[in-house]
């Protein structure tokens, strides 16, 4: 059988362990299980479905450790990252199990003295859940737990770069003794995505590039079944003049380089007003020199490994048309030599045009373009320069000014200042070709049903 190798990014490519690529006839009998299965996962209804989910928490929970160590493996994320991603999906799973109740009970929309009219919240049936390497755990967790909770049954494609994460999930969610068919799993790159998602599934959840994304979205306009989508971004962060910096430097460092910044919704331009350019340049230098570049299994580093050569390969390349076209290299932090691997220097670019590939490109990387704007109008029009719309930032003391901006920006988030958006409560996705639908809270889970109208006599 065809298999895939994994292998350490951080370690100069070192073979972790090898999966089985899934057969054609594994994928066809596993989508067959799951549509077998989907009229009585529905019907079980969705307290039942939580209670049967319920034990996976814990059984998650136990072996978080022993997650995070092989995330930090097979991607090169520092294992402080790792453990926090673990630790945050795990929360996610228990907000997802908690609310997931309330968010699918009918909704009375009229009710008089001879009939009550009712929302009802059915699952589609089947789902191809298909899921990207920078967040390997906790997009299972996003994919996989609202759509069983919703009454969906789901099979799992995890990416091709984490094999032995997702063999791992298998194993926890075998464990727990739900029904033949509720949830499965196969393996492969993108071919077998294409597959599944062809295969007699209801409903397409990916989070993954824009590209792959789109073509998706036209193999489900072609079985005529709903895609829930959450691809690239480019988000902006705009600092005004009166921002804190200080505060806004240390976060724009999280924002941009957390996970060697191979982060959809990243910060990936900087658009700063210009009589706080040099300023905030030279912070955000200085915030970078007290990071280590490390062995991610450390847990002191702050910035080891991309996830594959390739991205090495396609971060310089968008670098280096940069330079060529008249970009300034402000800063670069050097890899320390013993490090082999897929390693890129963190690196901050100035002078950039708007024709150039880290502006006009995803970038996801630890590279941070700055641009400079001079009033709100140059600030808005830069922001929206851009045919991605997932995340932004603006940062300024003067609350109406920040209320104008945002209302301007093309994005499906905006945070002002400090403030976080990252709750379970909250839904989130993007604008124009970040994506389609939204995931997480209440509207996350109503995105993953079909709405039923009841009218019945009383």
């Amino acid at each position: 059988m065809p298999k895939i190798i994994s292998t350490n990014p951080s370690q100069n490519y070192a073979i972790i362990g090898e999966v089985e690529i899934s057969a054609d006839n594994e994928v066809a009998a596993k989508v067959q299980s799951a549509n077998a299965a989907k009229l009585m996962w529905k019907e079980l209804g969705v307290e039942k479905r939580i209670e049967m989910l319920r034990p996976l928490y814990e059984k998650f929970a136990a072996k978080k450790e022993e997650f995070a160590l092989l995330i930090t493996k097979e991607m090169g994320k520092p294992i402080s990252q790792s453990t926090s991603e673990m630790q945050g999906a795990l929360e996610e799973i228990k907000w997802f199990l908690d609310n997931g109740a309330a968010a699918l009970k009918n909704e009375i929309t009229h009710e008089d003295a001879e009939s009550i009219h009712q929302i009802v919240y059915e699952p589609f049936g089947t789902a191809a859940v298909i899921t990207p390497w920078n967040f390997p755990f906790a997009m299972f967790v996003w994919g996989t737990f609202p759509n069983l909770i919703a009454g969906n049954t789901v099979v799992f494609k995890i990416t091709e770069e984490c094999p032995l994460t997702g063999k791992l999930i298998e194993a926890v969610m075998n464990s727990a003794d739900l029904p033949l068919g509720v949830f499965s799993e196969v393996y492969g790159a993108g071919d077998i995505g294409h597959k599944l998602a062809t295969s007699d599934v209801n409903l397409i959840w990916f989070t993954g590039s824009t590209k792959v994304g789109k073509e998706l979205y036209k193999i489900a306009a072609d079985k005529f079944i709903k895609a829930l989508l959450e691809m690239g971004g480019s988000s902006p962060a705009i600092v005004f003049e009166d921002a804190d910096l200080d505060k806004a430097v240390a976060q724009l460092y999280e924002e941009r380089f957390n996970n060697c910044g191979q982060v959809c919704d990243a910060i990936k331009r900087l658009i700063v007003h210009e009589s706080i350019y040099a300023e905030v340049t030279g912070k955000l230098i200085a915030e970078l020199k007290t990071k280590k570049i490390g062995n991610p299994q450390e847990q002191d580093t702050d910035i080891s490994s991309l996830v594959a050569k390739r991205q090495q390969d396609l971060l310089a390349s968008q670098v280096q048309d940069a330079i060529d076209k008249g970009a300034k290299v402000e800063f670069v932090k050097e890899i320390p030599q013993e490090l082999q691997g897929a390693y890129y220097p963190p690196t901050i670019l100035t002078d950039i045009k708007t024709d150039m590939r880290v502006w006009k490109e995803e970038v996801f990387g630890p590279v941070l373009p700055i641009v400079t704007f001079k009033t709100e109008e140059e600030a808005v029009r830069l922001a929206n320069d851009t045919c991605y719309g997932l995340g932004s930032r603006i940062y300024t003391k003067d609350t109406e000014k920040a209320k104008r901006i945002a209302s301007k920006i093309e994005a499906g988030t905006v945070e002002i200042n400090n403030v976080s958006r990252w709750h379970s409560k909250n839904p989130f996705g993007g604008y124009k070709s970040s994506g389609m639908g939204r995931e997480l809270g209440t509207v996350g889970f109503r995105e993953l049903c079909q709405i039923k109208v009841m009218s019945a006599e009383i």
